[in-house]
């Protein structure tokens, strides 16, 4: 309903006339901006025609800008095309018609005035190297239109009205997918809400492994083995599938949404680079979670930087390997039944070209007794979030694996095979993103409608209802770059890119969303009896792992110049 003082005419009076083909002709002057800031970039890092690592190194803030302004470019583009898609099909509603232009209206303004990189760095065009001259090209009038009247007041407010009028619908305008897509949502959000929400809060308060019985029933459901081939005892679905299923997982509890991740890195490994014997034993055990896997690549003095490793693995006399070196940040190693391990097999080797993947073997733990085999040890890393599968240092100490289960069944591929896996999991971690920050919008809705101060509804004060409005549109933003990404991976076409943008900002998406969720909650959101406590700590873990921020916006750069 509208607000008091506000009558239908001017509710629909928010919405700019020819919108569509206002943002479609803003999107020109765009693609304008960003070839002039490729330029830009490319002069500062490159030498005798190449791309400087060492360079865009010492041009970082330039470098990532760069990515940054690819991603808000693309990430408009996609929502043209979302928008476009909805028109044909006589679906682009007043909520899907609000979203549009709140996002033009404010992703262009921040082009121009700055673009938040995370919340203590802010990119403007001018540190790219771009001139007042260059910048003028944004003075376009369909630029200046949306600048000026696309992300106003009146727009927020209204498309908050009418979020709380059709709170029953899934998500918050439609996704612009097909029908086949959307039951598979309706069938995990329905999961979410009876089985994981009532339940997940006070697993995180615990610190609890989520239980057995929920792997078990994600089982059934196909989780594990949703993108892997049929003839592998998979459901051989798309990379979109697994995206609406991480999304509403996550949802409900970002530990649940990320049990997957572990199953599909190790099935894209195995697929990518095994041999057919490591496919046909080990795709159907992995598809229906008859073994869990973990990954196990990070070592505590590299992080980010795979290439030096120092975990070793020998040949013995029997054709086996001998493991021996110190891995960290290792998601729900104990109780897992493999793990994928990167280890350095080409002596005098320092660098990439030394690495080997393995399939290790091992038993599982219990809580009381996680390590069962010889030469393997590890304890938990306590953490403020991202706790329903824990986290562990492992120790190699003389580790046993068969000689078998060498990925691919050769030494010095391991670093390539791994990279094959890098643009499904960055998909998968945008998805989760979208899934956190709807968990964040769902509860600082809650909690603004049911929460009276001074006589009202906080839903009912516009900084409050401008708040909810924010997530609203950026959700859509990330989730149609995510969607994105997962087409063209479905379509066999390499997607770093897309798959890196979709990750970065789905991450910022995710923190923003839970950060001014828990504002909206005031004083109780700092309470841990409160969801949106969890929720703000599970958001932060999402522009670190799976590639830390400043690591995707290089590998953009690198990519994109």
């Amino acid at each position: 309903m509208p607000r008091d003082g506000q009558d239908l005419d001017q509710t629909s009076a928010v919405i700019l006339p020819d919108l569509l083909a206002t943002t479609a002709a803003a999107l020109p002057p765009l693609q304008a901006l960003l070839t002039a800031a490729k330029d830009c970039v490319r002069d500062k890092v490159t030498v005798d025609g190449r791309v400087s690592g060492a360079l865009v190194e010492a041009e970082q803030t330039a470098a990532h800008g760069l990515a940054w302004v690819a991603t808000y470019v693309e990430a408009l583009a996609q929502m043209q095309a979302w928008a476009e898609k909805l028109d044909a099909d006589d679906q682009f509603g007043e909520v899907e018609q609000l979203i549009h232009q709140i996002a033009f209206g404010e992703y262009l303004w921040q082009l121009y005035g700055g673009i938040p990189m995370n919340q203590g760095e802010i990119l403007r065009l001018q540190d790219i190297g771009l001139t007042q001259d260059q910048m003028r090209g944004l003075m376009e009038p369909a630029v200046q239109t949306l600048t000026q009247s696309g992300n106003t007041q009146a727009a927020r407010l209204r498309l908050v009205d009418l979020m709380q009028e059709r709170q029953a619908e899934i998500t918050v305008g439609r996704s612009g997918l097909d029908e086949e897509l959307e039951m598979i949502r309706e069938q995990f959000r329905r999961y979410s809400i009876e089985r994981i929400e009532p339940e997940a809060h006070e697993w995180h308060l615990k610190d609890e492994l989520i239980p057995m019985e929920i792997i078990d029933e994600l089982a059934e459901m196909g989780v594990f083995g949703l993108t892997i081939p049929e003839e592998y005892g998979g459901f051989g679905l798309s990379k979109a599938s697994m995206c609406v299923v991480s999304e509403e997982l996550s949802r409900g509890y970002i530990g649940v949404g990320s049990l997957g991740t572990r199953s599909e890195i190790a099935a894209e490994l195995i697929i990518a680079g095994g041999t057919d014997d490591q496919k046909e034993k080990w795709l159907p055990k992995l598809a229906s979670a008859e073994t869990l896997p973990t990954a196990v690549f990070t070592e505590p003095n590299t992080g980010s930087d795979l290439g030096a490793l120092r975990t070793k693995a020998v040949k013995d006399e029997n054709g086996d390997w001998v493991l021996n070196g110190n891995k960290t940040w290792i998601t729900h190693a104990a109780r897992t039944h493999v793990m994928t391990v990167l280890a350095r097999t080409v002596p005098d080797t320092d660098n990439y070209k030394g690495l080997s993947m393995f399939l290790a073997e091992k038993t599982p733990g219990t809580d009381a007794e996680p390590w069962q085999d010889p030469g393997i040890s590890g304890g938990e890393i306590e953490v403020l979030g991202y706790r329903g599968m824990k986290e562990y240092t492992l120790n190699f100490d003389d580790f046993k694996v068969k000689g078998e289960n060498l990925l691919g069944g050769e030494e010095g591929k391991g670093f390539k095979q791994l990279m094959e896996t890098f643009e499904s999991a960055r998909i998968q971690t945008a998805a989760r993103a979208v899934g956190v920050a709807c968990s964040a919008m769902d509860e600082g809705m809650r909690y603004a409608q049911d929460r009276k101060q001074f006589g009202k509804s906080l839903i009912n004060f516009p900084r409050v209802a401008n708040k909810l409005a924010m997530m609203a549109v950026e959700i859509m933003v990330a989730r149609q770059l995510t969607y994105f990404s997962a087409f063209e991976k479905d379509e066999g076409r390499r997607c770093d890119v897309e798959a890196g943008m979709a990750k970065l900002l789905g991450a910022r998406v995710a923190w923003a969303a839970a950060d001014n969720a828990l504002q909206i909650h005031g004083g109780n959101g700092f309470a841990l009896e409160y969801k949106i406590s969890r929720i703000l700590c599970d958001a932060r873990i999402l522009n670190i792992f799976e590639g830390a921020g400043e690591i995707q916006a290089q590998v953009i750069a690198r990519r994109i110049l």
